[in-house]
């Protein structure tokens, strides 16, 4: 009988125990991931329960860890792995595109067989058996010793163990580049894998060397192929040509009709753990990446985030060269997620309200691929508009370089126009180019974009001689239209040619108001440039302020910053850019 010192205690049922330990396991792998490589292999040995926490590692988790590591290092890990997880971890490392790399293949068997022969020696006989006949087949030469012959008859380098078949590893068969090292890691692979094999079953290894030797190679490393692309596409990673549609994009229209059903986990004993590295690599001031820490609900977190490691794994896909590293993980990663957020953000705009609700609201509703593919929606029509607009432009009709537009515009519509289009970011160290990762970076490059097309729509309304043109081929745009209307306002015919100093400087001492500090150019003179464009272009004053008011603006205190405190008297050629002067052998410079 209970007494009151000591109520009854409530047994928690066995599925909620189950889930509780499946949640542990998922705490204990994220911190795991997050340490570096070697931190990593201490933790995993030094956890209680470390052959259950490997086997809870989502394969992708693992073979990045394995890469972390080192894969010569972790050879305790990789001993410690299920079969699922070396089966992926060949599916990924052994191919090229739809071709079995057998120096890989060789690597990799040749790591598993050394952490544990006897299991991976099965493994491959049970589960893989035309792998390793393909093997043999482009290794080893097999002839059956009749009852009379003499061995001593076989050329040298034939071996046996049962003293009737006999085999050899068939040095013609190596590539002619292939090194020592190479071919004696080779070796040692097959004598050992023949070795276990024979005294696993002998009957199979005397089945399994007559099979190699009438393997019709094409046909099974197509079957293998396409076995592996069926595992590999479970969890995202397509063949090439398909994983490209990724960047299929898609509109806020077309996304609203495209909602999900999130399905109950019908039994956790048959639950597959999610990948973790994709979610803890997420940078946390990512819309998803906040929406993603709101959910508390284990079930609903681990499918999101399997959803989300689907995603990273069609990019990982698409990239033209194999994804080892951390580092190149979290390119992926950061890319996948910024998408994400501004496919999350061109929705909160059709609805504002409730932002931090919606954003929850719209993960769990909508695909993960397909908000991915409406962010990259806006730079698919921010490249086509570019795409469109050079093809027509002023600029390339005339033959100028793209460098015609100056530094910082080049390097923005450079990295439009590209076939996978990248952000320009000037204040970042090293490469200067990285991933659009929000909307206001997309709206930054439509802005200058905009301000250029605006700029060669009005070129191309001033009528400017082209044959003018080709002669100046380093000339800017901003050097182009001051000097057109300086030389306009000089009393000069309007042709890019260079102005004489003596005629430059009454010009010049006119642009700038009296006794002001910093310099400033009058607004008479802003003016009068205003009036001279809607003038030269047929359009109105109003329209042209509109439309490049800022620009104009910009262009004005870019003098000011750079001449504002030079006399004309002290004018030199040498250091003027923004004005084609005379001075320079052929009139122009680089800009």
């Amino acid at each position: 009988m209970n007494s009151p010192e000591n109520p009854p205690q409530n047994p928690v049922d066995p599925e909620t125990a189950h889930l509780q330990r499946l949640e542990k396991l998922a705490s204990d792998r994220g911190q795991i991931l997050r340490l570096e490589g070697k931190q990593a292999l201490d933790a995993i040995f030094d956890h209680p329960q470390a052959q259950a926490l490997v086997h809870s590692f989502a394969e992708e988790d693992l073979a990045f860890l394995i890469h972390d590591i080192g894969p010569d290092d972790a050879m305790d890990l990789i001993a410690m792995a299920s079969e699922r997880q070396w089966e992926y971890i060949l599916d990924v490392e052994s191919w090229d595109k739809d071709r079995l790399n057998l120096t890989s293949v060789t690597e990799w068997m040749g790591r598993m067989i050394a952490a544990d022969p006897r299991r991976f020696v099965r493994w491959m006989a049970a589960e893989k058996p035309q792998l390793m006949e393909y093997l043999l087949f482009h290794s080893i030469e097999v002839v059956v010793r009749e009852h009379d012959q003499d061995p001593s008859d076989f050329a040298d380098g034939f071996m046996t163990w049962d003293d009737v078949f006999y085999f050899r590893v068939a040095s013609e068969k190596y590539a002619p580049d292939a090194t020592a090292e190479f071919m004696q890691q080779h070796q040692d692979l097959i004598t050992t894998m023949m070795h276990l094999l024979i005294e696993d079953d002998h009957v199979f290894y005397q089945e399994t060397l007559l099979r190699s030797a009438s393997v019709i190679p094409a046909e099974t490393e197509e079957e293998a192929f396409r076995l592996r692309n069926f595992r590999l596409a479970e969890k995202g990673f397509l063949p090439f040509h398909e994983a490209v549609g990724v960047f299929q994009s898609i509109s806020v229209k077309q996304l609203k009709k495209r909602k999900k059903t999130l399905k109950e986990i019908p039994d956790p004993d048959f639950f597959v753990p999610a990948p973790i590295s994709p979610a803890a690599m997420m940078d946390d001031d990512r819309l998803f990446a906040q929406a993603l820490k709101k959910i508390t609900d284990f079930k609903l977190l681990q499918q999101l985030q399997t959803e989300f490691a689907g995603v990273c794994n069609r990019l990982i896909a698409a990239e033209p060269d194999p994804v080892h590293s951390r580092d190149q993980l979290k390119a992926i990663v950061k890319k996948a997620c910024g998408w994400i957020s501004m496919g999350l953000e061109r929705l909160i705009l059709s609805d504002p309200d409730g932002r931090d609700e919606k954003t929850v609201e719209y993960i769990k509703t909508y695909p993960l691929i397909d908000l991915f593919r409406t962010g990259y929606g806006e730079i698919a029509a921010l490249r086509h508009k570019a795409t469109a607009w050079r093809d027509g432009s002023w600029f390339v009709k005339n033959k100028l370089p793209l460098s015609f537009w100056g530094e910082r515009r080049v390097g923005v519509i450079g990295g439009i126009l590209l076939s996978r289009p990248r952000f320009y970011d000037p204040l970042q160290r090293g490469n200067l180019y990285r991933e659009f990762e929000t909307l206001s970076d997309i709206e930054t490059a439509r802005g200058l974009l905009a301000e250029v097309m605006e700029w060669d729509r009005l070129f191309s309304r001033l009528s400017v001689p082209g044959k003018s043109l080709a002669k100046n081929r380093s000339i800017g745009f901003d050097t182009l239209v001051l000097t057109l209307w300086a030389r306009h306002c000089i009393g000069l015919p309007v042709d890019p040619a260079p102005i004489s100093l003596s005629d430059f400087r009454p010009f010049f001492a006119d642009l700038w108001e009296q006794d002001r500090t910093p310099p400033a150019i009058k607004d008479s003179r802003k003016a009068a440039l205003l009036k001279w464009l809607a003038e030269k272009s047929k359009q109105s004053e109003v329209d042209i302020s509109k439309a490049m008011g800022n620009a104009l603006e910009d262009l004005f205190d870019e003098i000011a910053e750079n001449y504002g405190a030079v006399r004309p008297e002290n004018l030199d050629p040498r250091f003027i850019s923004l004005f084609l002067l005379a001075g320079d052998p052929d009139g122009s410079r680089d800009i």
